[in-house]
This record gives structure tokens, C-alpha cells and sequence, in this order.
């Protein structure tokens, strides 16, 4: 990536990387808190429709470039570094628009059936359990055919993970699934007047909730990128029960902070992982535990002991106001 490429990625989504949500904003501008010292009203303006930023509190101001390397403190080299290493969606739309061709084609869509793929799953936690939600992408890019899981997107598009491959193919949007846990068994009416949903950033926790979730009823919306968090928040309006599972980052403290500012009554459920980055890290590190346990020493349970124990270590409970933390 050179100089060039990074300044025609949208800044909005690199300050969203970074954790940085505006204050306000419209189509044409953005107002943030100043990143780089601690102020208490909005002096940092992005002008969207240059892609430039002005920070009026000190009167400096530039392109992408400008910003990361006053924000890492740090040369024209080590913020291209830096940049190579991210998964700007705005990036790959540039990447796609300057090409009057992709390179790359869609060859099948099926089923999972690739071992190495199921293996992978197997590694981070999920079982067949979660296969009804995904697809096994085969794809061509450039010359080299590949192959991923696939998660589908509203517009089509997929987001695509394998043991050595992340990526997304055709358009980036957020990801709406319904569980369809069975409404019907519920007799409270108040509860069957609850639409209830739970926020995801990746697809990778989701599926790491459908893994652990027994009783939930209601739909799993996935981000795909915090670059989507508006988008986001639009579609949470159709919601009266939102349930967060956000990562224990910088960018997802972020993104939990804006949405319980326009959604006061969400409910934040990151204290289940809060030894974690993320819900799916939280469940490979169950897993290998149970796994050195079961290896440790033969279990003297009955069945039903064990099925008991296994149903205490599940973390998400659903009641009729929500989830809970098992303690």
C-alpha cells in the first residue's frame, strides 16, 4: 500500500478503527473529540466530501496520512506498515471500482463439506450445530482458486474466513439471521410482544452464540465492520430487547458506548468474555479447558451429572428480561 491507496480510503473508517466516534454529523462533515489530547467539546472536523480532516483546537489539519502519523507518532513507513496490516472496507470497494474487471469470480456456493474447512471450525469452537448459517465459498482470485467458510450479508456479499485467508467478497453490509427458537413454547404475552436481538462485529462470535445459546428466541445481527455501526443502529430500531456481545477492545467499547447512547435500554453481556477479546475467544478458551479437564482425570459423574454440568457452564441464559450472567 503506498501513500495514495491509503488517503483514498475513507477516514471515517479509519477513525472508527481507531476506536473515534463523532459527536455529530451529516452528510457532508464529521465532529470528533480531539484524539489527541483530552477536550470536552468536538474540534476535529472531517470534511467527507474531500476525505480531510481540520483540527481547529490546534490548527493543523491534512490527509490520512497526516493524521496516522501524528496519531502513532511515527514515519510515512511505519503508518503504510500499519495500514497494510488493516481490512479497510472502503479500501477493497476502491480496489474494485478502479478494475473495469474483478479479479476475482464466485465458482460455487455450497453446503460445507471441505474437511479442512470443518476442521477449522472444530478449532474455533463450533460444531455442525452452526452449519445451517454459513455456506462453503469456492472462489477465484486472479489465478488462484481458493475456498472459505462464507457468511451472507443483506446485499449479498460475503464475508469469508479459512485457517489461512479473511477477506469479503462482492458488497460489504451487516448480516440479520433469525433462530427461530420456537416463540410458540413462551405463554407470557409480554415476552411474545418482545422482538428481541443480539449484536455481533464478526461472524465468528455470532456463531460462537448460536454454539452456546439454548433458549434464545430472536434474531443475531452481525456488523462485518464497525465501519457499518450506523447502519447498524438504524436497523436496532425494529428491536424493543437489544443484547450486546461486543469485543473488549478500544473500537468495541466504542461501538457499545454509541449504542446504548441512542439505545439506552441495551443490554451490555461483554462481562460474560471479560477475560477476553471476544465471545469466540471466550469459547476456544472453554474448550481447551474442558478438553485438559476431561484428560486430567476420568469423570466419576452419572450422564445426567455431566449433561447438569455442562448446562452450569453455559454462560448465556435467557429469561423473560433478557440474558443474564451465570454466576
Amino acid at each position: 500500500m503506498n501513500c495514495k491507496q491509503f488517503n483514498s480510503i475513507s477516514l471515517e473508517e479509519v477513525l472508527l478503527s481507531l476506536g473515534h466516534i463523532p459527536t455529530k454529523q451529516n452528510e457532508k462533515e464529521a465532529w470528533y473529540l480531539n484524539p489527541f489530547a483530552a477536550e470536552s467539546q468536538a474540534s476535529l472536523k472531517l470534511d467527507k466530501r474531500i476525505n480531510a480532516w481540520y483540527l481547529h483546537s490546534e490548527g493543523v489539519g491534512g490527509n490520512n496520512t497526516d493524521f496516522m502519523k501524528r496519531y502513532l507518532k511515527t514515519s510515512v513507513n511505519e503508518v503504510l506498515y500499519w495500514a497494510q496490516k488493516q481490512n479497510f472496507s472502503s479500501f477493497h470497494k476502491q480496489e474494485h471500482i478502479k478494475k473495469s474487471k474483478p479479479n476475482y469470480r464466485i465458482d460455487e456456493i455450497m453446503d460445507i463439506q471441505n474437511p479442512n474447512l470443518k476442521n477449522y471450525l472444530q478449532e474455533r469452537g463450533l460444531s455442525p450445530k452452526i452449519y445451517d448459517y454459513i455456506k462453503e465459498v469456492r472462489f477465484t482470485v486472479g489465478e488462484k482458486k481458493l475456498y472459505a467458510i462464507g457468511f451472507e450479508n443483506l446485499s449479498g456479499g460475503f464475508e469469508l474466513r479459512n485457517s489461512f485467508y479473511k477477506g469479503s467478497l462482492l458488497k460489504k453490509d451487516i448480516s440479520i439471521i433469525n433462530l427461530n427458537c420456537g416463540l410458540q413454547d413462551i405463554s407470557s404475552v409480554e415476552v411474545k410482544n418482545i422482538k428481541s436481538v443480539a449484536v455481533f462485529e464478526g461472524f465468528m462470535d455470532s456463531l460462537s452464540f448460536v454454539e452456546m445459546q439454548r433458549s434464545f428466541a430472536g434474531d443475531i445481527l452481525v456488523m462485518n465492520s464497525i465501519a457499518l455501526l450506523n447502519k447498524s443502529i438504524e436497523h436496532l430500531k425494529n428491536y424493543s430487547d437489544i443484547n450486546l456481545f461486543l469485543d473488549n477492545d478500544t473500537a468495541g467499547i466504542k461501538c457499545k458506548s454509541q449504542i446504548i447512547k441512542s439505545f439506552p435500554e441495551a443490554k451490555d453481556h461483554s462481562g460474560i468474555y471479560s477475560n477476553h477479546k471476544d465471545l469466540n475467544e471466550y469459547l476456544i478458551h472453554r474448550m481447551k479447558n474442558n478438553v485438559s479437564n476431561k484428560a486430567g482425570k476420568q469423570s466419576e459423574k452419572s450422564p445426567e451429572q455431566e449433561k447438569q454440568q455442562e448446562r452450569d457452564q453455559d454462560p448465556i441464559i435467557k429469561n423473560s428480561n433478557g440474558f443474564k450472567r451465570k454466576r
